[in-house]
């Protein structure tokens, strides 16, 4: 196994995503790696070695959508595992989670992400597929 191979891991990967706002809507990005390939996510992604959770969650944005932030805010902590059919750990994260309003608009998609794009809050609910993103993101909406 590779140090960067994240199916079937040895230990737990922390991982950090981010309610991004701006001018009431939400910006989400389509996943172009597993797990989850395909579906609009949170941006965010895997913690690296010697940067704080908060140094990850702005660095995995602007890698993902070219947006810088302003303040951000621990919002939650999620568990997601998954386990293969002979029950097996798939995949295991902790995910950090904050909230952060975005200094402008423009957003890019690169990196890991296949697409960003804005949604407002109703269309989020609609677009997000994972009923553990539903939650964060109206968490985050109500946060202030």
């Amino acid at each position: 196994m590779t140090a960067d191979r994240r199916d079937y891991p040895p230990n737990p990967i922390v991982g950090v995503g981010v309610v991004v706002r701006h001018q009431g809507k939400v910006l989400l990005i389509r996943r172009s790696k597993p797990p989850r390939v395909g579906q609009w996510s949170l941006p965010g992604g895997r913690q690296h070695l010697g940067e704080t959770v908060e140094e990850a969650a702005r660095r995995e944005v602007q890698e993902e959508a070219g947006l810088p932030l302003g303040a951000c805010r621990l919002l939650t902590v999620v568990d997601l595992i998954e386990r293969d059919p002979d029950g097996q750990v798939a995949w295991h994260y902790t995910l950090i989670d904050f909230v952060a309003d975005a200094l402008h608009d423009q957003a890019v998609a690169g990196d890991d992400a296949a697409e960003a794009a804005w949604f407002t809050p109703a269309e989020a609910d609609k677009a997000v597929a994972w009923a553990e993103t539903r939650r964060i993101l109206a968490m985050a909406l109500a946060a202030d």
